[in-house]
């Protein structure tokens, strides 16, 4: 543990903290937490326990978190999938189990009160998002919480779609939303994040925890760049395509957009995150 725990990866309160923190961090009380997860579509994880606080990310149908504290409609917890610590709505979150068995790998599906597509919809839900497959009757699943998904739209869960660049074409035009994390609205390392995830490789959420954690550091320069190479700005993160484009969520587009590399780096240096502070490259393997 760093001498500065890092707030949005450690669930220490001056009141309330993980029972595993005891020594490392002073609060009033420590708790071991509960198991849960998340059984809502999607659900904003704000940063204080307020509808009007700002969104550090999402949560969607399936992802496991640690609950802390639940108080006054606001659940503190801690994701699973990378560590992220804040407030979810209390009502979007239900039991552990059963764990999903499948998850949504169409850029969004819907979910149907019966296996007819004719029905109205009651709810959809993104790419990424998971689900406990209770049986199959024709082409959906059945959920078990109940409700049907088409089921060419998922895939078991551990399946993988390995090229992380092509989901991140795929989801080209979706608009930019800070803090967000699904095919409705995406901040530029929710992007990365949720193209990683996708391809079955974990990720850190924010692109300062990105930079630090993911690949290994190119040489300076913009020359002999390939697919999959993560471009990092103090405060953002863009995917190249080739070796001359770049895929990102942006304010400037203010959506998922495809440009070419040196005219990105040359705006961002002028009007908003200055100079390129690295590139680095995954290993294909992982």
């Amino acid at each position: 543990m760093p001498d500065t725990p890092d707030p949005r990866l450690t669930p220490a309160r001056p009141d309330l903290a993980d029972i595993r923190l005891k020594g490392v961090v002073a609060a009033e009380r420590y708790v071991e937490g509960e198991a849960a997860r998340v059984v809502l579509p999607s659900a904003p994880l704000r940063r204080a326990p307020r509808p009007d606080a700002g969104l550090d990310t999402e949560a969607v149908m399936g992802d496991a978190v640690t609950v802390y504290e639940t108080r006054d409609g606001f659940a503190w917890v801690q994701f699973t999938r990378d560590g992220y610590v804040g407030y979810l709505p209390a009502e979007a979150l239900g039991p552990a189990d059963p764990a999903p068995t499948h998850r949504v790998a169409a850029l969004r599906t819907f979910v149907y009160p019966a296996p007819d597509l004719k029905r109205p919809h009651l709810a959809h839900l993104s790419l990424g998002a998971a689900f406990a497959a209770a049986a199959r009757e024709g082409e959906y699943w059945r959920l078990a919480p109940g409700g049907f998904v088409f089921a060419g739209h998922a895939v078991a869960l551990g399946t993988a779609e390995p090229d992380f660049a092509a989901t991140a074409e795929r989801l080209v035009g979706t608009p930019y939303l800070w803090g967000g994390r699904t095919s409705l609205g995406l901040d530029c390392s929710g992007l990365v994040q949720l193209c990683l995830q996708n391809a079955g490789r974990p990720c850190p959420r924010d692109a300062d925890q990105q930079e630090r954690a993911l690949g290994t550091p190119l040489p300076p320069g913009l020359d002999g760049l390939q697919r999959g190479d993560l471009v990092f700005w103090k405060g953002h993160v863009g995917l190249m395509l080739d070796a001359d484009r770049l895929i990102h969520a942006n304010g400037h587009h203010m959506a998922v957009a495809v440009e070419p590399l040196r005219e990105a780096v040359e705006r961002i240096a002028e009007k908003s995150f200055g100079a390129v502070t690295s590139i680095r490259r995954l290993d294909p393997s992982a």
